[in-house]
């Protein structure tokens, strides 16, 4: 079975789990999977969805390679150093929908995610992090290589 069918199997099986014990309702659970900023094409309105322009932080690690060999899977991540951090977002600049993923980081957890995106050309991966209510961010520049060649 393919990888991310079993993921979406396990997911909505879950959601649909959830609305039918009546622990959350149905529009809850159609709000943790569908949400709009997802849909947008520019950078500045994916910024605008997440909340507005953040503010350049020291305290957040952005964690990509600088030259990735395959573009259809590419490791990116992101740590923060600020305390009471909230939200973390992964914003690919120059991809067709540059806000790739975004998580909630409930209170007492270690401030950092890992994941893996798909990267048409090189760009930019912006990290922005909500703490104490604040949008901070920190970018970093990977080359993606065609083959392995530089191209």
């Amino acid at each position: 079975m393919n990888p991310s069918r079993r993921t979406a199997l396990k997911t909505t099986s879950a959601f649909a789990t959830l609305v039918s014990l009546g622990i959350v309702t149905q529009s809850q659970a159609q709000a943790a999977v569908d949400r709009a900023g997802f849909q947008v094409k520019t950078l500045a309105d994916a910024l605008k969805a997440i909340g507005g322009t953040p503010a350049a932080s020291d305290q957040i690690t952005v964690i990509s390679p600088d030259i990735a060999e395959n573009g259809a899977v590419v490791p990116v991540g992101v740590s923060s150093k600020l305390p009471n951090t909230t939200e973390m977002y992964l914003v690919i600049e120059k991809n067709p929908t540059p806000l790739s993923c975004g998580f909630t980081i409930p209170a007492g957890t270690l401030p950092e995610v890992q994941t893996r995106v798909k990267m048409g050309q090189s760009t930019h991966v912006v990290a922005v992090v909500k703490a104490d209510g604040k949008l901070f961010s920190a970018s970093k520049e990977t080359k993606v290589t065609l083959g392995g060649c530089g191209g």
